[in-house]
């Protein structure tokens, strides 16, 4: 199974104010995220990180990606140091990478487009970096932990997410 996540932010303070994440401090919510991941993603599946992993302050990168089930792929954010990309636990680190995957072609990215290859042909951008706040383009999924229950998600679940156009151009969820 491929699961999809970003912006998960491990010891990172901010995002409790930012985001408004509803833990007290760092360490519950770097716990809580490792719990729910480790509930979501099977030791042999596949996991797309799609940017801002972990701070350099957190600790070793290595150590807790050995704390997290899945081959990890790392797409890389704007917050993510060479301690994070250089790691050698993950099996791939890139700006960006196209994949098929349930018949769909997926563009993958940290930042979300305005256009992508192959848009006009289906294809499906995935991203991180809004936090759950940016209105989406049609088969434009921001897979951040802030939008997504805080847990990886896969492909299928995204596009059970019934959305439509309404009025004034947004696109809501039924």
């Amino acid at each position: 199974m491929i699961h999809f996540t970003g912006d998960t932010h491990f010891g990172d303070p901010r995002v409790l104010r930012l985001d408004r994440r509803p833990f007290s401090d760092v360490v519950e919510h770097d716990d809580a995220l490792i719990r729910t991941w480790n509930e979501t993603v099977g030791p042999d599946d596949e996991v797309w990180h799609l940017g801002d992993f972990m701070s350099a302050r957190a600790g070793d990168c290595t150590e807790l990606l050995a704390r997290l089930n899945g081959r990890k792929h790392l797409i890389i954010g704007n917050n993510d140091p060479a301690t994070t990309t250089n790691s050698p636990g993950w099996e791939s680190v890139q700006h960006y990478a196209e994949l098929r995957h349930e018949e769909r072609h997926l563009i993958l990215c940290h930042y979300a487009f305005r256009t992508w290859n192959q848009m006009g042909k289906k294809s499906i951008n995935l991203h991180g970096h809004s936090h759950g706040r940016l209105k989406p383009l049609p088969r434009q999924y921001d897979v951040g932990v802030d939008g997504q229950g805080l847990r990886p998600v896969t492909l299928a679940l995204l596009l059970r997410r019934k959305r439509f156009v309404v009025g004034g151009g947004d696109i809501l969820d039924e």
